[in-house]
C-alpha cells in the first residue's frame, strides 16, 4: 500500500487493532501527533504551560515548577487521523502496519 502513495499526498489512518507493546504504542502516538488538530492542541498546551509556569526563589536562585505535559492523542481502536505522507515515514509504518488501515484521498 505504501509503495503506491506519493509524497505530499493526504492519507487517513484508522487504528484497526489496539497496539499492545510499548514501542508500538509510542510509534502510533508519534504518527497521530502529525495530525493538524493535535499539533494545534500541543502548541496551545505548551504555550499555556509556559505562561502559567511558577517561578520561586530557593537559596537565592530562581526555581521553576513546570506542569507535566498532557496526553493529546490516545492509540485506541477506531481512532482516526489525517496527515500528509512523506517517504521518510515508511519504516515507522512498516513496524505498525498490522495495527493501521490506510485510505488515500
Amino acid at each position: 500500500m505504501f509503495d503506491s502513495l506519493k509524497p505530499g499526498q493526504t492519507i487517513t489512518l484508522t487504528i484497526s487493532k489496539a497496539p499492545r507493546t510499548p514501542s508500538a504504542i509510542s510509534t502510533v502516538e508519534r504518527l497521530m501527533r502529525r495530525d493538524l488538530d493535535s499539533r494545534r492542541g500541543l502548541r496551545r498546551a505548551q504555550r499555556l504551560r509556559r505562561q502559567n509556569m511558577i517561578i520561586y526563589n530557593r537559596g537565592n536562585r530562581d526555581w521553576v515548577k513546570r506542569e507535566r505535559c498532557g496526553k493529546i492523542v490516545r492509540p485506541v481502536m477506531g481512532a482516526s487521523w489525517t496527515m500528509k505522507w512523506t517517504p521518510d515515514l515508511a519504516p515507522e509504518f512498516k513496524t505498525v502496519e498490522k495495527y493501521l488501515s490506510v485510505s488515500a484521498k
